[in-house]
């Protein structure tokens, strides 16, 4: 358990100045960096596409589990054990990847990732200028 910790640790540790650095990369107009636009592309396919993958590869452990519990594992008892420890594993594994995908809006919410510009931000007018 130390060791997650350690890595999840140090693991935010790099993560989080790139974050800084690609909101600094920004030009004088107000241009994404690309350092920015990498983030955005990394986080767009892990959301859209990595964590629907494999929540689908889930359901399908998830239901081959029930097969061998309901149907394969009718009189044998290991079967039985085997369906049963496949669906708790698929479950566990659905509410880690829901908690990941959660982090991962959470990070691209918060840092601006999320591809929303604001157009219509006030602009200071000062008469007779």
């Amino acid at each position: 358990m130390k060791k997650l910790g350690y890595i999840l640790g140090s693991g935010s540790l790099l993560v989080f100045p790139l974050m800084a650095k690609a909101a600094g990369l920004a030009d004088g107009a107000g241009n994404a960096g690309e350092l920015q636009t990498l983030m955005e592309n990394i986080l767009i396919f892990i959301n859209d596409f990595l964590i629907p993958f494999i929540i689908a590869i889930g359901f399908l452990v998830f239901v081959w589990g029930m097969f061998q519990y309901f149907i394969a594992g009718g009189a044998n008892d290991d079967a039985k054990e085997k369906g049963k420890s496949l669906m708790i594993y698929a479950t566990l594994g659905f509410v880690l990847i829901i908690v990941f995908w959660g982090i991962v809006n959470l990070l691209t919410q918060s840092t601006g990732l999320d591809g929303e510009t604001v157009d219509n931000t006030p602009k200071i007018t000062i008469p007779g200028t």
